[in-house]
């Protein structure tokens, strides 16, 4: 037993495509988020690194001639350090200046600084004024608040040459949290438009989900009408070429499993036919067993040659229709003369009639003495076989001592043809069926067909662009075949 639930392929590859998307996503953002805050670090060292040097190189003379209290530019950096910018950049505003600028001598003493706080102090021992004047790369971040890690201020000095020896640095400091709004807005930025390209890939996906799903529920819902035998379009696709190229494949061979099973249909009912003249003959035969007058053995006689000449022409035209393949329309078209087939049809169902002494009649207008005959035009094997069928269902079903009757009426829309028979009524459970393949009704003997007789009548009635109707009349049942304007009468 299969426990695992049944869920649809469309949802199957979302649910994947989702976990990928998803997984890269999350790895893309986490990765892009992580090395943001260093890359923006980097970045500010770098830029720190730049402007120390320049400022060192700025501060030399004043330095070298031990001026640099009294100098212009200590009074510019100490201007700087007071300045209040007003000013926009990205969705941030920039109200004061974060770096800090402080020079010192050969021996680490401050002998400059941007916030006039710290000058005369010795930096001797911290990294950047340290490894600075000792001709290395002079660098140190130095946390204000032990409780709060974003009060780190990153200090980057830079040395101040003279006569090609260092005679003292220029530290340039910046607090990290002057960055961190801007390290803020960015990982917003990353995690919007992640989400945003998330979810318009995930509905991408869901509608290309949603496309392969309901392509393929096309070609399920097609292969499974197929299966029950109903006629239905074949479905199209304009994306996917390998739907169509399956849909085609299952068009062919719909064609080829319908051609097979008309073919298989139609030797049934031809194999079942032969049991007609079959009887026919085997009847005449009893009778000829018995003591007759010279006309009645020549009439069982000519009875039984014509009979014969029946299951002959059975034999041949099922020979012929079991090398087809199908047969979705008549072929050559031909007049019927119905008056004759219904007069060959009572003539070879006249030793039935004798059996149960059954009274068959032809009703056909007369117009000035002189009979009409009714024309239509389709196949004269099928619509003769098709009529002996309903005379041989009359005929089982008919009361004996019974009536049976043919009615041909011209209409403005084409043509009537009843057959009644006298007799029980079909029941109302077995009306709605009457007509399936198999079905049958015991007859007065317990006995039942193979119930295609009534089956083959529809299969040609429709051929013909006619109806069938078989309905419970006052002391028997009657059907009707209409046929459409395509009749003529001549």
């Amino acid at each position: 037993m299969n426990r695992w639930p049944k869920i649809p392929l469309g949802l199957r590859l979302f649910s994947l495509y989702f976990i990928l998307v998803g997984v890269t996503a999350y790895m893309v953002s986490t990765t892009v988020i992580k090395e943001l805050k260093p890359t923006v670090r980097q970045t500010t060292e770098e830029t720190l690194i730049d402007m120390a040097n320049l400022l060192a190189v700025l501060a030399e003379e004043e330095v070298a001639n031990n001026r640099i209290a009294e100098s212009r530019f200590s009074t510019l950096l100490t201007t700087y350090g007071q300045r209040e910018p007003e000013t926009r950049m990205w969705e941030l505003g920039k109200k004061a200046f974060n770096h800090r600028i402080y020079i010192t001598d050969k021996n680490g003493i401050v002998i400059a600084d941007s916030w006039q706080q710290d000058v005369g102090k010795d930096y001797s021992q911290w990294n950047d004024v340290y490894l600075t004047l000792r001709g290395q790369y002079g660098a140190r971040s130095t946390t204000e608040d032990p409780n709060d890690p974003l009060s780190t201020v990153m200090h980057v000095a830079a040395p101040v040459y003279h006569d090609n020896k260092i005679i003292g640095s220029v530290t340039v400091a910046k607090a990290n949290r002057s960055v961190q709004p801007y390290i803020d807005l960015s990982k917003r930025n990353v995690l919007y438009w992640m989400i945003l390209m998330s979810g318009l890939v995930l509905m991408a996906g869901g509608l290309f989900s949603w496309r392969i799903h309901s392509a393929l529920h096309k070609l399920e819902n097609y292969a499974d009408k197929m299966g029950r035998g109903e006629k239905v379009d074949k479905p199209t696709f304009r994306v996917f070429y390998e739907y169509s190229n399956l849909s085609n494949a299952l068009e062919k061979m719909r064609e080829q499993i319908d051609g097979k099973k008309y073919v298989e249909q139609y030797v049934e009912t031809l194999t079942h036919e032969l049991k007609s003249p079959l009887s026919a003959i085997k009847g005449a035969s009893e009778i000829l067993q018995t003591p007759l007058s010279a006309e009645t053995v020549y009439r069982f006689s000519a009875n039984i040659e014509r009979e014969s000449d029946r299951m002959q022409h059975l034999i041949d035209k099922l020979l012929e229709l079991a090398r087809l393949e199908k047969m979705p329309q008549l072929d050559a078209l031909a007049p019927i003369n119905l008056n004759k087939i219904i007069n060959e049809i009572n003539q070879a169902s006249e030793v039935r009639f004798v059996a149960k002494s059954v009274i068959c009649q032809l009703d056909v207008p007369f117009s000035l003495g002189e009979q009409i005959h009714f024309y239509l035009f389709g196949d004269v094997f099928l619509f003769k076989q098709a009529l002996f069928n309903l005379m041989d269902n009359a005929i089982d079903f008919v009361d004996p001592n019974g009536t049976i009757k043919w009615s041909l009426v011209e209409r403005d829309k084409g043509i009537e043809l009843r057959i009644y028979n006298t007799g029980s009524p079909i029941p109302e459970y077995a009306m709605a069926r009457i007509i399936e393949r198999f079905y049958s009704l015991p007859r007065a003997n317990g006995m039942k067909s193979t119930g295609l007789g009534l089956n083959f009548v529809e299969q040609v009635v429709n051929l013909h662009q006619g109806t069938l109707k078989i309905e419970n009349v006052q002391q028997g049942v009657q059907v009707t075949i209409v046929l459409p304007q395509t009749t003529n009468s001549i």
